[in-house]
């Protein structure tokens, strides 16, 4: 996944291309490609930046009026320059670039590698332009009936630039889940995943909706649907100024990572929930299910936020698929000689996949012959190497240090794995499973509308950017939470902050509570409603300062506490992933208010590789 780019008409292809690649490296990415088709077809691509691109491909003639480019952040096999766009298929008939992810792609693998296929990259990529192929040779069938086809079979999200050696004179356009949109010159088109490689050409452009197939030629578009039929393109007249693309228009990118989290739950879950809302896909679990169904306990490790995010994952596999779960901080686990048996599965979550603690924890699970799964955000990272398998998350780059939209899609995974296992298991009913899988679906656009209330959160957080300490309380889904909280306002604005289980305030933390002390309270309406009011009412009662998050509509705490955020209504599995947002965005505000760097926080790196 990361950045397309493609052209046809009469203007030199290989400028517009490595130009829109240039416009596309804010996205981040760890290869570059392109292709320009003739009767034959170039393909020249490179681990790296655009620039090692242009160095590699220097003295090759690259004249031609067609052809397609990609930055590649590796969602399948390592950054290499195998593994790099464009890929060719067997035959070389077809080229291909490709955002997004095919989940089927192992059974569609096995079946080709079957047929006497062979694969020269580790990617879905080459599985789905090789299926295109095998399709078009069988049938007998011209290359747009062949994408339809083969698209038709895919489980995943997809946005695809493709172009056919024997009808060279157009390119095919498809996508389902994964953005795709079409500049509409005179006698040109441009493709490309967003618009900035195409604003310098042609303000019109075409955004293709899901399930869109697109045949292009010099001289003219067709769309229609993977069924046929036959569309009317409506043409878009852009509105964007290319000097917002580096933080999106964002001051930080830690702004930008919190209101992209719409984008990278949905971007984590599509391809994944079938459409029509009734299952889930993880392909890759696919050969590990049995062992997962029939596992004895799950380990979860991790340090840091993805600790946070296991800890929510202990509550939905314990709640959902009932499997007896531990979660483990990796820095400790891998030194207090863990019992770890071969009934036991472990899931090591990290963003970045080289956290040192959690790699070797990982090293030391596989000597005890369990099932090690990994939870990653970058392919191609140690730890999905090491690992028998697991899911990534499709957060996408996250370059702000304090980590936020990474967290809530491991959330996503470790939800769609407990409910998934629990539905295989038949400890959760269908009825509740497809009630589940709906909920899910509805989650981006309700963390939008707790967007929508960031001056509320700036407003609070200006009330107490000078406070010396934070309280932070939750219970069940929501004390992870509360966690997740206070590190987020101890890495960004230096203020001490901590994280209990309300019922244990009592226990000791009741003790700070005075005049000056904010607590912010997760009190959201589910089993434990009645313990958390009483909470508010032990801390009202010392005058401390209660910030409530509430679900909306609430009344009874909104009458108690000074501050109330508001969150939509949700299944109690799901609340993580709209809580945790308002304390994102009143911790980066009190950490702007107090002028701290929010992007790269002292004595913090984005990844920690050492011990």
């Amino acid at each position: 996944m990361c950045g397309i780019v493609g052209y046809i008409g009469y203007r030199d292809a290989w400028n517009v291309l490595i130009n829109g690649l240039k416009r596309l490296e804010y996205r981040g990415y760890d290869s570059a490609g392109i292709a320009i088709v003739n009767n034959t077809c170039s393909i020249y691509k490179c681990k790296g930046k655009v620039t090692d691109l242009e160095r590699y491909i220097a003295g090759n003639n690259v004249s031609g009026t067609i052809g397609m480019g990609h930055t590649r952040w590796a969602t399948h096999g390592e950054p290499n320059d195998v593994n790099a766009h464009p890929h060719k298929s067997y035959h070389g008939k077809f080229i291909l670039i490709h955002n997004g992810i095919i989940e089927n792609y192992a059974k569609l693998k096995e079946k080709l590698t079957s047929s006497g296929i062979k694969f020269q990259s580790e990617t879905d990529s080459e599985v789905l332009v090789n299926f295109i192929e095998y399709i078009y040779e069988k049938g007998n069938i011209n290359a747009e009936n062949a994408v339809r086809l083969a698209l038709s079979k895919v489980i995943g999200a997809y946005g695809l630039v493709i172009a056919c050696t024997d009808e060279p004179d157009k390119l095919i356009a498809a996508r389902n889940g994964s953005p795709l949109v079409i500049g509409v010159g005179n006698k040109e088109y441009f493709l490309a995943s967003d618009a900035t490689p195409i604003i310098e050409y042609t303000k019109s452009v075409i955004y293709l909706n899901d399930n869109d197939v697109a045949v292009i030629s010099k001289d003219g578009l067709v769309l229609k649907t993977l069924k046929n039929d036959q569309q009317i393109p409506r043409i878009h007249q852009l509105d964007l100024d290319i000097g917002e693309i580096d933080k999106g228009g964002y001051k930080h990118f830690m702004l930008k990572e919190i209101f992209e989290q719409p984008r990278s739950i949905l971007d984590t879950f599509r391809g994944r929930v079938s459409t029509d809302i009734k299952s889930l896909h993880l392909g890759g679990l696919f050969n590990v299910m049995d062992r997962l169904i029939g596992a004895r306990r799950i380990i979860i490790i991790g340090c840091g936020t993805s600790w946070h995010a296991g800890l929510v994952g202990e509550y939905l596999f314990e709640d959902l698929a009932r499997i007896s779960v531990e979660v483990e901080y990796a820095s400790e686990f891998r030194y207090r000689n863990p019992i770890i048996t071969p009934d036991d599965v472990v899931i090591a979550i990290s963003q970045s996949g080289e956290t040192a603690d959690t790699l070797a924890a990982v090293k030391l699970a596989k000597k005890s012959k369990a099932l090690v799964l990994g939870i990653c955000n970058v392919v191609g990272s140690s730890i999905p190497r090491e690992t028998d398998a697991g899911v990534y998350t499709h957060a996408g780059p996250e370059i702000g240090v304090a980590s936020t939209k990474a967290f809530t899609a491991q959330v996503t995974v470790l939800a769609m794995m407990a409910m998934l296992i629990g539905r295989m298991k038949n400890v959760l009913s269908e009825k509740k499973y497809k009630s589940y899988i709906k909920s899910l679906t509805e989650i981006p656009g309700k963390i939008e509308k707790i967007l929508a209330y960031d001056n509320e959160f700036k407003k609070i957080a200006n009330l107490y950017k000078l406070a010396n300490n934070f309280l932070y309380l939750g219970r069940g889904y929501l004390f992870p939470v509360a966690l997740e909280g206070a590190l987020k306002l101890k890495e960004i604005s230096y203020i001490h902050a901590e994280g209990y289980p309300a019922a244990e305030m009592k226990h000791g933390p009741i003790a700070l509570i005075d005049h000056k002390m904010p607590v912010v309270v997760l009190a959201t309406k589910d089993s434990s409603y009645e313990k958390i009011v009483s909470n508010i009412q032990e801390v009202k009662a010392r005058n401390g300062i209660v910030i409530a998050l509430v679900t909306e509509g609430e009344s009874t705490i909104t009458n108690m506490a000074d501050h109330v955020l508001e969150i939509p209504v949700t299944d109690n599995i799901f609340t993580p992933l709209l809580a945790v947002v308002p304390l994102q965005l009143l911790s980066y505000h009190i950490a702007i208010m107090r002028g701290c760097n929010v992007d790269q926080p002292r004595n913090l790196a984005k990844s920690v590789t050492v011990e």
